[in-house]
């Protein structure tokens, strides 16, 4: 299970689900291609651990702003087969609203805000946790950044 974080030019964008579909059909060297160009950005299971770093509050349940738009926002675009998630879709303005966040977050106070959530009972350490978090942070605010400067929009999905 991976959430897949997809940059578009805004005019090759489709609001189908069905072309959306086809937008995540790549093999893994082209999305490995992507992902080095700041083009594409995969989250791996733990994509909630990152909702939770920026937005603060479980999924669905956190006020507007960009903060809540890094990971789990997005107008949904629901997938023909109702057991398979939606899509959720940046616009071109949007994602340059989540660029311009990213790019003032500081990540040490999200990290404080977020630690205790993230790793009581948790499998993993506190400074593991904090290190795999900071180089997403570090990718999101790449992708975000050079997919605003292209005015580009952002499509997503949680490929199962």
């Amino acid at each position: 299970m991976y959430f897949h974080l997809r940059a578009v030019p805004a005019p090759a964008l489709r609001n189908s689900a069905a072309w959306m579909q086809r937008l995540f059909e790549d093999d893994g060297d082209a999305v490995r291609d992507r992902v080095g160009r700041h083009r594409e950005k995969v989250l791996d299971r733990y994509y909630l651990d990152h909702e939770l770093l920026y937005a603060g509050t479980p999924p669905h349940h956190t006020a507007p702003g960009p903060h809540a738009q890094v990971v789990l926002g997005g107008r949904p675009v629901f997938h023909p087969d109702p057991y398979k998630p939606p899509f959720l879709l940046l616009t071109a303005a949007r994602t340059a609203q989540v660029a311009s966040y990213l790019s003032t977050a500081d990540f040490d106070l999200l990290w404080q805000r977020a630690r205790v959530p993230l790793t009581v009972g948790a499998e993993s350490t506190a400074p593991r946790t904090r290190a795999v978090l900071a180089e997403a942070h570090r990718d999101l605010t790449a992708f975000y950044t050079t997919a605003a400067g292209y005015g580009d929009a952002v499509v997503k999905w949680l490929v199962l």
